[in-house]
């Protein structure tokens, strides 16, 4: 694997700026440097190597390295995963079944998922897009206190879709 930075020997500008705890900071040769480096038995990093003269720090590199891969777990550990749940309806839907997709729907946006609403078309039922466009609108319109519309309904082969995010932050439970 090959490493992010350059270290020691691997530095080829012939200046560096060097900067650090202590160390006198300021433009220094290469190998005054890596002298100081050795000095302190640490390592000498190029942490900017687009800078002019490039950037070099006096750190361990192995605690440096460490430190890094914490920072990146902590990172992934503190994003959120968007989830999303599909609801599917059909052109004829009844208000039951409606209902009790409601009830669902508003159950997934209490938790804070985000919903994927659509109406598939089965066969000719595609002559019946106003249906579908009308279901999806009065869905939204039902959960419109809890969720806020990100698309609206959208007609993409034989379905029409229609995205729902909730409005506030989940409750934990």
């Amino acid at each position: 694997m090959e490493e992010p930075y350059k270290v020691n020997e691997k530095i080829t500008a012939r200046e560096v700026r060097l900067v650090g705890d202590n160390v006198e900071q300021g433009v220094f040769s290469t190998r005054d440097a890596q002298k100081i480096a050795n000095e302190q038995n640490l390592d000498l990093v190029e942490i900017s190597p687009t800078a002019n003269p490039p950037v070099c720090r006096i750190i361990d590199y192995s605690k440096f390295k460490y430190e890094q891969k914490k920072k990146t777990r902590e990172m992934k550990a503190k994003q959120q995963k968007v989830v999303i749940k599909e609801i599917r309806f059909g052109p004829n839907t009844d208000d039951h079944d409606f209902e009790f997709k409601l009830k669902h729907a508003k159950g997934f946006l209490e938790s804070g998922y985000k919903i994927k609403s659509y109406v598939h078309f089965v066969g000719r039922s595609i002559v019946f897009k106003e249906r579908g466009e009308i279901l999806l609108l009065k869905f939204a319109q039902a959960l419109e206190d809890l969720a806020k519309v990100e698309q609206l309904p959208k007609l993409e082969g034989k379905r029409m879709f229609l995205i729902l995010a909730p409005k506030n932050a989940p409750v934990k439970k």
